[in-house]
């Protein structure tokens, strides 16, 4: 970095030095030539460092994460006594690459919980996005009712900048899946005559 300076004219004629000028001019005008003032060397990553965690974080927040939809089982209506079966569908993994101030940002996000809202005021907190059956992980049960389930995802992250090794996103961020509405309804045995 070269500093360089320059005389200016003052309303009495004069520099601040006593340079004269040429007669008549106005003050401010600049007199001379440009003299070097100081001569240094900066390390210009200073004046644009990499992005920080929490610049990243920033950023992750507002990524088009995926938004997992709520799956139930059995589809359409319940029964009272017979679990009902939760499982998200899509994907639980998204990378992204985005450029901030010049550097090239990669981003991976992974869902790190689910919580499950079943509409009866209970909430399940889940790592896993559940399976449907005969594989589930995620159950429960019903009284007779009409009730709306939705999921929240909880995600998280890791990045690295133009290559650099993986660091922690400081945060979390979440997103919402459509809710689905079911019925639970109780079954009754009803006697029948095999006769007719």
């Amino acid at each position: 970095m070269v500093v360089q300076q320059r005389r200016l004219m003052l309303s009495t004629g004069t520099t601040i030095d006593g340079v004269y000028a040429v007669a008549g001019s106005p003050a401010g005008t600049a007199v001379g030539i440009w003299e070097v003032f100081g001569r240094t060397c900066v390390d210009i990553t200073d004046l644009n460092p990499p992005p920080s965690p929490d610049e990243v974080f920033r950023y992750f927040q507002t990524l088009p994460l995926p938004t997992l939809a709520t799956r139930q089982q059995p589809p359409g209506n319940a029964l009272v006594g017979l679990p009902v079966v939760f499982y998200a569908d899509g994907p639980t993994g998204q990378d992204f690459t985005l450029d901030i101030r010049g550097f090239t940002v990669e981003i991976t996000a992974t869902a790190e919980s689910f919580t499950w809202h079943t509409g009866d005021g209970t909430d399940l907190t889940t790592t896993d996005p559940g399976a449907p059956y005969p594989h589930q992980t995620i159950t429960h049960d019903y009284a007779a009712g009409t009730y709306t389930a939705s999921l929240t995802t909880t995600w998280s992250g890791t990045f690295r900048v133009d290559g650099s090794a993986d660091v922690a996103v400081p945060g979390t961020t979440t997103t919402e899946g459509a809710p689905v509405t079911f019925a639970v309804v109780e079954a009754r045995a009803v006697l029948t005559d095999p006769y007719d």
